[in-house]
């Protein structure tokens, strides 16, 4: 019995070096970790940002980055070497995989973004460079006549040596937070969140101006930034104010809506559920990135002020229509841990057709504050959210007044 076990082990252990001559193995790659520099290629333009890996390869997990704040994956894979990362709040998925530590693969949603070119690898921290930089921190205003009617778009800058950042915030919101540094002429400015992708470039002028070009869009957006008191004295366009962009046609009639939930159920303004209380009506859509922004303060809201009479109401217009993104909505419900009643309102095409009462409905999101009586007592297109510095700052604060105040009549 002895003799014939080690004969069978000499005959395996020949067998296994033969088949290791013949195909030599080859070890799987570990799942990645902490944070990654990448790159994505949208048409012509080579956009870098940060991404953070965290989990095992059963649980893999990534966040992009707007600034500060965290945009986390859904959920993920990694097996054979081969990386799949959900994010379904965005109907999104990064598919790639993973060799000599290099991340390669694709980034989108074929149905409606198509599909663009990633590369990710460990991240390194970049040269600092010793070129002096011009000052260019500040608020500046950019006259621009956008097709919402704008006259002009804030550009916030913060500066610290050689490296900026910085946001355009337009009647909707922000582009997300932009960051990069000076190299000879210009600062270039990038920008990544898994759904916005831009780069700015940023050319100080001999006259104390700037010349600003916003590529990742259809096409290229220039603008020549003048600081805001200057802009005052020469009398240039000024930004629509946000409280006055949409208004009601007529101001004494209230908001009426009457559309179905998720579950199919009608829900109108004239419900039993919605009498003597304060409400918020949101205009938003599960594509619309500043909806996103605006999402968890509203539910931070309505947990707070639920108690005291307030009830919100989501009407969702999505870009395609219902029901070709039911599965995003209910993923931009689920990681926001919205509790408030959403309804689905249809196509962003709809929405004059939809809301007849409303001038001007044409920000997303727009935010209608309807007071125990019925009346809506303010409307507030868009939403400035955190890379707008002082005036996200400023949004949260009029949102609560005005909540407060329609609270205690």
């Amino acid at each position: 019995m002895t003799g014939l076990l080690r004969t069978c082990s000499r005959t395996a252990l020949a067998l296994l070096f033969a088949a290791c001559c013949v195909a030599p193995c080859v070890a799987a790659e570990s799942p990645p970790r902490g944070l990654w520099d990448g790159t994505i290629r949208v048409d012509s333009l080579s956009i870098a940002f940060p991404i953070e890996f965290s989990g095992d390869a059963a649980h893999l997990k990534a966040a992009f980055f707007n600034g500060t704040e965290r945009i986390e994956s859904t959920s993920g894979t990694l097996a054979d070497d081969r990386l799949l990362l959900n994010f379904d709040h965005y109907a999104t998925q990064l598919r790639a995989t993973i060799s000599d530590g290099v991340v390669t693969g694709t980034y989108g949603n074929d149905a409606l973004y198509g599909q663009h070119a990633i590369e990710l690898r460990p991240h390194r921290d970049s040269e600092a460079t010793r070129e002096r930089a011009p000052r260019v921190a500040g608020l500046w205003i950019l006259p621009y006549e956008s097709k919402k009617g704008e006259h002009a778009f804030r550009l916030i800058v913060r500066q610290r040596g050689s490296q900026v950042s910085a946001a355009i915030l337009r009647v909707d919101g922000d582009t997300g937070q932009l960051q990069g540094r000076y190299r000879q002429d210009r600062f270039v400015l990038h920008h990544f969140d898994g759904a916005r992708a831009n780069v700015l470039e940023i050319v100080p002028l001999a006259d104390d101006r700037l010349d600003v070009t916003l590529l990742g869009g259809k096409s290229p957006q220039k603008f020549v930034a003048t600081r805001v008191q200057q802009a005052r004295e020469l009398g240039l366009p000024q930004p629509t104010p946000f409280n006055s962009h949409t208004t009601m046609k007529q101001p004494d009639e209230p908001l009426r809506f009457s559309f179905a939930d998720l579950a199919g159920n009608q829900v109108a303004q004239s419900d039993a559920r919605f009498a003597g209380k304060v409400l918020i009506v949101n205009v938003t859509g599960s594509w619309c990135p500043n909806c996103h922004d605006e999402a968890p303060f509203l539910v931070e809201l309505y947990r707070r002020y639920r108690p005291l009479g307030l009830e919100i109401v989501a009407i969702d217009f999505e870009e395609a229509g219902e029901p070709r993104n039911r599965a995003r909505v209910e993923a931009f419900i689920r990681t926001y841990g919205i509790e408030f009643t959403y309804l689905l309102g249809g196509g962003t095409d709809q929405v004059a057709q939809m809301l007849p009462q409303t001038n001007n409905l044409n920000a997303w999101p727009t935010t209608f504050f309807i007071g125990r009586n019925g009346k809506v007592h303010g409307i507030h297109a868009g939403f400035a959210a955190l890379a707008s510095g002082e005036f996200h700052r400023q949004v949260k604060r009029e949102f609560i007044a005005t909540l407060e105040k329609l609270l205690a009549e």
